[in-house]
Parts: C-alpha cells; sequence; structure tokens
C-alpha cells in the first residue's frame, strides 16, 4: 500500500510541475475560410471559389497561410487579409500576400489587436483580379470547424 501512495503522489507531483510549464491558451490555433463572390461586399457574380487555411502559433504571433483557388475571371493580381471587419463590411488591408501560382503559402507576425480581431472572427481573406480589382473571391476567417 505504501508503494501505491508514494507512486500516485509521484505521478501527482511530476502532473503539477509539467502543468506549471504550460501557458494557458498557448500551442497553434487553427482558422479556416471559404471563399465565394458572393460573400465580396457588393457580391461578385462568378465561379470563383477558394479554400484558406491559417494556423497561428500563439507563442511566437506567426501565422501561416495556405490559400487555394479556383475558376477565377484571371489569375490572382493580389490577395490579401483585411479587417478589422465582420462578414458583411469592408476593411484595409492587414497583411498582403505574395501572389504567383496555386496555392499562396506564407507567413507574418501579428500584433496583439490583429490577434485579437482574429480571435474575434472580424478578420478576412480576399482574392482580386484584373476584372474584379476590388476583390472577386471572399471568405471571414473562423476557428476551423465552424
Amino acid at each position: 500500500m505504501r508503494f501505491q501512495t508514494f507512486f500516485a503522489c509521484v505521478l501527482l507531483a511530476g502532473g503539477l510541475a509539467l502543468a506549471g510549464c504550460v501557458q494557458p491558451g498557448g500551442g497553434v490555433k487553427s482558422f479556416h475560410a471559404t471563399l465565394s463572390g458572393a460573400q465580396e461586399v457588393p457580391p461578385v457574380p462568378g465561379k470563383g471559389s477558394g479554400q484558406a487555411d491559417v494556423k497561428l502559433d500563439t507563442a511566437t504571433h506567426v501565422i501561416t497561410w495556405n490559400l487555394t483557388f479556383s475558376n477565377l475571371s484571371g489569375p490572382p493580381v493580389a490577395a490579401h487579409i483585411h479587417g478589422p471587419a465582420a462578414p458583411g463590411a469592408n476593411a484595409g488591408v492587414l497583411i498582403g500576400f505574395k501572389v504567383g501560382g496555386n496555392p499562396i503559402t506564407g507567413s507574418a507576425v501579428l500584433t496583439d489587436p490583429q490577434i485579437a480581431a482574429l480571435m474575434a472572427g472580424n478578420l478576412y481573406i480576399n482574392i482580386h483580379t484584373a476584372k474584379n480589382k476590388p476583390g472577386e473571391i471572399r471568405g471571414q476567417l473562423a476557428p476551423y470547424g465552424m
């Protein structure tokens, strides 16, 4: 019985020590957006669509993105993260993406206000083409699975 008590105390102490090393809310958070012309403000008719997956490392504030698209009216001339803005509202560019291929990938460091806007669902991604310079497809970033 003493061995079991000793073993239980060792496990408890080890668990508490590890818990002290973990920062609350730390780690990697995932976000997703489904892009369409219907989400542009004003809406843009067409067959364009896209998917964006964004990961935020909460310790370093670095985000990475992987954006795919299809059926646009032409090649992308620009792509960005905009915000802060709720669905149906427009906002300025926060982060520009390097375009030229499909998928569009990259990374950037976010500020604390940008992270707060991302967590609140107030950032969106859009892709611009020569035919639709204000934006052809758009999607609001939301926590993955929502």
